[in-house]
């Protein structure tokens, strides 16, 4: 397992990381979340000794990290740390090399990458000849490709189309599925919800919110009614000024209500005018809980 704790990093008078401290478990799919410049990247460059926090520890499987855990960790920046002229599978095998496996163990490592990244056709071209999405295809290859035990990703879906975020996705769940500790980072939520079990969100250097989704979700006191009355055009609300109408259409509406709402005065309400096609009472979206605790 993956334990931070008390992070922090301060550059001259900007505070990047103020007390961080979060886990990751071995086999699970962790989002790490916030805004730009909420100390997500200084974070992750910490697990990785690229930069020297000013005060806390981390430490894999309760020991302080050394270079031989380091040698068994994937890492993958948003900024990408691959040669452009290098031949795409020349490319993978010398990152294999680097994380400790021999010579020919490392070109059979990533030939089947390379298969499983869909990037076949392309072993024997330059990095620089390729789109953008296949060079993320490729940096993920060089995070995968010695079998880590620990799986960090900056950004990893960015600028992927539709079928390149299915084939990360699926690869992610894969490496968790087999016992890896995953970590990335993402500014899409609605990709991370489908994706995690658990998340991680960080706001101005400081931990606002981490655990499994289901349950910071479930803990909220907020609430989403969804409610479709056939024929009412919604007028069954007027008179309601305690209930924040988020979004209506035709019969239907979305109401932002507290999670101790008298569900059953509502439904009562929307009976009484007229067949209720829909009433569906939810927790909020990550997308929601996100902004919720760190703010607008």
């Amino acid at each position: 397992m993956l334990e931070i704790h008390d992070l922090t990093k301060t550059y001259g008078p900007v505070v990047a990381l103020d007390g961080a401290s979060f886990s990751v478990r071995p086999g699970r799919l962790v989002g790490f979340l916030g805004r730009n410049g909420a100390g997500k990247t200084t974070t992750m460059r910490a697990v990785f000794g690229l930069i020297e926090p000013d005060r806390g520890s981390i430490t894999w499987r309760g020991k302080p990290i050394d270079r031989d855990d380091r040698l068994r960790f994937g890492y993958m920046p948003e900024q990408r740390g691959l040669y452009p002229r290098m031949k795409v599978a020349d490319q993978l095998a010398y990152f294999g090399e680097l994380h400790g496996l021999q010579a020919a163990p490392a070109r059979v490592a990533a030939s089947r990458w390379l298969d499983g990244l869909g990037l076949t056709d392309r072993a024997g071209s330059k990095l620089e000849t390729l789109s953008h999405g296949n060079q993320q295809r490729v940096q993920l290859g060089a995070a995968l490709v010695h079998d880590p035990e620990l799986l960090v990703l900056d950004e990893p879906f960015s600028g992927l189309d539709p079928i390149g975020i299915d084939t990360m996705s699926t690869i992610l769940r894969q490496r968790a599925a087999a016992g890896v500790s995953v970590i990335f980072s993402s500014h899409q939520l609605d990709l991370v919800e489908d994706v995690c079990e658990d998340v991680v969100i960080i706001e101005s250097g400081r931990i606002v919110a981490a655990g499994a989704i289901d349950e910071l979700r479930a803990a909220s006191t907020r609430r989403h009614l969804e409610v479709e009355v056939v024929g009412n055009a919604n007028q069954w609300l007027d008179g309601r000024a305690d209930l924040t109408v988020e979004e209506t259409r035709d019969d239907f509406a979305r109401l932002a209500v507290p999670a101790d709402v008298d569900l059953g005065a509502l439904l009562a309400r929307a009976s009484a005018a007229g067949p209720v096609r829909r009433f569906a009472f939810q927790p909020p979206t990550l997308s929601e809980l996100f902004m919720e605790v760190v703010g607008s």
